[in-house]
């Protein structure tokens, strides 16, 4: 009989404060037991992955010791051709653990091909609950949470990042759909800018950032506000960390 595919997953972010809240707070207490019980894991990236499993360590012992737990890399760049093997454990009746980077996985993630791939060959898949920042950014915006989209990254070129904006707001003026994305950290305060200039004076932006951590901010205006905030070098604190935009037209 196959193994289980259990969906585990991460923290949103490593909290250096001194105000960080207990891993319980983010991933429930159930989710760190069975997560300690395994000993195969499938992760986006294994150094996060460890750094997690040590987390986990602290609250609930690993039934077996960190350097005796295997774990495959399932990344971006995972060939097709790769993911029979990494399944191949639990067809011989192994469970695993599938394990993004941060957050859930197979959402936004590259695991959702092995997920699928589980599926045709009838091996049980259990989603576990966690942080989502996608869903926490819509919780919190005030936006529209009854229909909204993910679009990922848009283009990088300027010119087809600006005209994608412009169809993604008409589309929400249209549908009254929350449109939301993520970006490389690093260009935070260039997408926001982008967001600013290229939306109308009325549609209501988000920004969220380091969700879950003590250094979490959520902010929703106007795109005239960021506009005039921005021109103010009032950028929100939000280099090179983490965050969720959204938009909604009016």
């Amino acid at each position: 009989m196959p193994g289980i595919l259990y969906l585990i997953p991460n923290t949103l972010g490593q909290d250096t404060s001194e105000l960080k809240q207990p891993l319980a707070a983010v991933i429930p207490l159930e989710v760190q037991a069975l997560t300690a019980r395994l000993d195969y894991f499938i992760a986006e990236n294994a150094k996060t992955t460890r750094a997690f499993l040590k987390l986990i360590d602290a609250a609930q012992t690993l039934t077996k010791p960190l350097q005796e737990i295997e774990i495959a890399e399932l990344n971006v760049n995972t060939a097709s051709n790769a993911l029979p093997a990494l399944l191949a454990p639990l067809l011989a009746g192994r469970d695993a653990g599938l394990i993004s980077e941060a957050g859930v996985p197979a959402v936004a993630d590259p695991g959702a091909n092995l997920v699928r791939l589980a599926h045709a060959h009838s091996i049980q898949v259990r989603p576990l609950v966690g942080p989502s920042s996608l869903l926490l950014a819509v919780m919190g915006s005030g936006l529209n949470g009854q229909s909204f989209a993910f679009n990922g990254y848009l283009p990088t070129d300027a010119e087809q990042r600006n005209k994608r904006i412009k169809a993604l707001e008409q589309r929400s003026r249209q549908e009254q759909q929350t449109q939301l994305f993520i970006e490389t950290p690093y260009r935070n305060t260039a997408f926001l800018e982008a967001l600013a200039n290229n939306c109308q004076a009325g549609t209501l932006i988000c920004v969220a950032t380091d969700l879950t951590l003590s250094s979490e901010s959520i902010k929703t205006q106007t795109a005239a506000k960021w506009k005039a905030a921005l021109a103010a070098g009032k950028a929100p604190d939000f280099h090179k960390k983490p965050t969720v935009f959204l938009l909604l037209a009016q």
